[in-house]
């Protein structure tokens, strides 16, 4: 959480909730004009917290047009046009990719409407390859779908190229109810959780 103050005022709110939280100084002009914020008072002092939304999850693929194909026919992903091919020096600055050089799509994530995160699928010119995933290696570890059958999104899965890492297993958690799951790799080996709860 980013909480910004006048400079005048920060040292009366580092207490309670926001003791642990990194205190930025902003000028008046920036709330106002810059920035969005989330206001609130705390000890009589405006607080300002900066609105953060979720957008998207990127995986980097060989082929970019099949693993977008396999996620709009398992998961019902849709496409949202255009067509990404972006290339030049702000993306090989921002990247820290030489020569960056990269195209693909962004997929509607099923549950959300147009203004939900989505998933990007792209492909750069010049890949590196790399070992497969793990569930328990360092970094990303998966994405996760809930879906109310999953033996029937995993048959799907599987017959487009997915493969199962794990296998379905279930818990009953006290005052929740009972949780299902199972974890498959896409066909580029990235790490999928189907779910539900009942």
């Amino acid at each position: 959480m980013l909480v910004y103050c006048r400079k005048f005022e920060c040292k009366t709110i580092l207490l309670n909730g926001l003791k642990n939280k990194k205190i930025y100084h902003a000028r008046e002009g920036q709330i106002a004009k810059n920035l969005t914020f989330n206001t609130f008072t705390y000890n009589q002092v405006k607080i300002y917290i900066m609105n953060i939304k979720y957008a998207h999850t990127n995986i980097i693929t060989k082929d970019w047009k099949e693993l977008a194909r396999f996620y709009e026919i398992v998961f019902n992903c849709i496409a949202v046009p255009p067509i990404r091919n972006y290339q030049g020096e702000w993306l090989e600055k921002g990247t820290g990719v030489f020569n960056a050089n990269l195209q693909g799509v962004q997929l509607r994530l099923p549950g959300y409407g147009d203004n939900g995160p989505t998933l990007e699928i792209y492909q750069y010119s010049e890949m590196i390859n790399a070992e497969r995933h793990l569930a328990n290696q360092k970094g990303f570890g998966h994405i996760a779908f809930k879906v109310e059958d999953i033996a029937g999104v995993l048959a799907i899965a599987l017959k487009n190229g997915a493969s199962k890492i794990g296998e379905l297993s279930e818990h009953h958690f006290d005052n929740i109810g009972v949780f299902r799951f199972i974890y498959i790799s896409d066909p580029d080996g990235n790490i999928i959780e189907l779910l539900n709860w009942s």
